[in-house]
This record gives C-alpha cells, structure tokens and sequence, in this order.
C-alpha cells in the first residue's frame, strides 16, 4: 500500500485573530466535523521555515547552539530560519540563513525532507536542504544580535547527531528530523536521488 498525505479543507463558518504577534498571529476557526458538529480550534499562523543540513566533505554536520526561551534550553541546531520576505524561493532563503548564521555557502543543494513540525497547533511548514560543496564566505561576518549573539557553531559527525538524538540528549525538530532523514537517504538510493531544491513545495508555493 501507497501512504501519501492529502489536502482537504474542512467548512469554516467563522474565523478571528485574536492575537497578532511581530512574526506570527493566533487564529481561531469555527470548523464543521464529519459528523455536523461545529469546534473550535486555535492555532499559530506561521510565514512557514527553512533549514540547512550543511554536510562538510568529512561527513561532519555544521551545528549552532542557541538559547531557546520557551523551553528554557540551549539547543543544538541546524541553522534555519523564518520564509519572512514574502514570495521568497525557499532556497534563497536557506542559502541567506546559511551565510548569515554559519558564514558558509554551498555549492550542491538538495532538498532533504518537508516537514509540518506541530500540525495540530501550527500551520507552520519547514523545508530541510542538504547543502554540500562547503566553503567560507569571504569578508566581514554577517552582524547578529539578540540570542544569535551568544551562537557557538560546530562541526560534529553525522553518527555522533544520530545518537545524540536517539539517546535523547539532542531535541531540536530540524536537527533530529534532519540527520535521520540524512542517514535514511544514504542508506537508500543516496543523496544524489534526493529531490533537486527548485522542487515544488506545494505548502508553501513560491516564486521560481
């Protein structure tokens, strides 16, 4: 059998905002169930994220670590950030967060895993590249501020993310979802397979 996800939009008979926040909003939909009853359901309207597994040519994952206020941790991550400039390629953004939080570029990009991180709570959708072929950017580092100003970055094998993540000791969602995704795709028909990273993201149409 052939699992594939579906879109499928539900009545609404009535919706508000009822909070507005600088990047994302809360929403609040009135949605007709199978049955005829009429819910509630509140959720985070999200611009949608990319991410960057960056896999250097000694199989070492480039990893930050950032202060994450919600969960009151410093995670290790990949670097990532917010699809904020509206009709954006996903790509460019991906390659803008790579230079601006890693201060490297890459030359083979791919697309390695879409995801929809809490789909019961948030509408957010992220897009997970592989990027190879690395290299430092040439000149002044990108200026960073607030809790990117404590970042430390690392280079770390591959299989040593792997068991941090299994052992429960690594939990950021790009991260985990990203290197086992990695080694998934290596264990298949290789990365070489891997979607080409102009492919469509239909969750997140954009701007070719």
């Amino acid at each position: 059998m052939t699992i594939k996800d579906t879109p499928e939009e539900w009545q609404v008979t009535g919706s508000r905002t009822p909070f507005v926040g600088n990047k994302t909003s809360v929403r609040t939909d009135e949605v007709v169930m199978p049955d005829g009853a009429v819910v509630t359901r509140d959720y985070q309207v999200h611009p949608g994220s990319v991410a960057v597994l960056a896999l250097d040519e000694e199989g070492r994952v480039l990893v930050l670590r950032q202060y994450r206020h919600p969960v009151r941790h410093k995670l290790w991550e990949i670097p990532a950030g917010l699809l904020d400039v509206p009709g954006e390629n996903p790509l460019h953004a991906a390659q803008r967060e790579l230079y601006e939080e890693a201060h490297v570029k890459a030359e083979d990009w791919r697309v390695l895993i879409d995801v929809y991180p809490t789909p019961g709570g948030c509408d957010e959708a992220v897009r997970i590249f592989l990027a190879r072929g690395l290299s430092d950017v040439e000149g002044e580092r990108f200026e960073v501020s607030e809790e990117e100003a404590d970042m430390e970055l690392a280079r770390v094998p591959a299989e040593e993310v792997v068991r941090g993540a299994l052992a429960g000791e690594l939990h950021n969602n790009c991260l985990v979802v990203g290197v086992l995704a990695l080694t998934a795709a290596r264990a298949g028909d290789g990365l070489d397979a891997l979607r080409p990273a102009e492919a469509p993201w239909p969750a997140r149409p954009f701007q070719a």
